[in-house]
């Protein structure tokens, strides 16, 4: 079982440098035509890659993840640099994908993750450990769309917010009803999370018309 553990540990860790290029990759292409320079671009893959689990750290009042394990910090800006040099790479269809694959399966592991550790330090349950699971999943993403002045993943139709939300909110209703299958649990959602994402970019699904809010039009 302690195999298993250190195993599973394993596989987390090299999930979350995976996602953490992913993250700022897609985050340095998005700012990009923008005319950024490759500091700016720095900056913005960064709080991409951090932005959320910073802010969950922040409102827990816990030390902040990076700050023990610098290997996120350096990784977010090697991966910038690189995306910012090798923009012709990085946005051919096939490796484009992979990061967009690669982003979704970070969102919904950081979601489960963050989730997991509120539950834990037992802060607002039940509705603190969902809204930072969120929180921590698509923080970054928003903040880089604010200042770049882009608009934000909560205003597109893209279905990245609502599997996220979906997945913490099954997550945290499940946990009570299966006490001490814990990783069981946590692994359902998160392929939940990620498959529906997936299917998202594979068919290019969006959330449907009825359930957007249309301004209402002046006669």
């Amino acid at each position: 079982m302690q195999q298993f553990s250190q195993e599973l540990q394993a596989f987390e860790f090299w999930v979350a440098m995976a996602g953490t290029v992913a993250f700022a990759v897609t985050a340095v292409l998005a700012v990009v035509p923008r005319g950024i320079d490759l500091f700016g671009a720095c900056v913005m893959g960064l709080i991409t890659a951090i932005g959320g689990g910073t802010i969950r750290d922040l409102v827990l009042g816990v030390p902040v993840f990076w700050s023990s394990d610098l290997s996120y910090i350096w990784v977010a800006l090697g991966a910038s640099v690189f995306a910012y040099y090798a923009q012709a790479l990085v946005t051919s269809k096939h490796v484009y994908a992979i990061m967009l694959y690669l982003d979704g399966l970070a969102v919904a592991m950081f979601a489960i993750q963050a989730a997991y550790k509120v539950i834990g330090l037992d802060f607002g349950v039940p509705l603190a450990p969902i809204l930072l699971g969120v929180v921590t999943a698509i923080g970054g993403g928003l903040m880089r769309d604010v200042l770049a002045g882009n608009q934000t993943l909560l205003m597109k139709k893209e279905l990245y917010a609502v599997p996220v939300t979906l997945g913490t909110v099954i997550y945290v209703a499940a946990l009570p009803f299966f006490p001490g299958s814990e990783i069981a649990v946590s692994i359902v959602c998160a392929l939940l999370i990620f498959g529906i994402r997936a299917a998202a970019i594979h068919w290019k699904l969006s959330v449907p018309d009825w359930a957007i809010a249309r301004p209402k039009q002046d006669d």
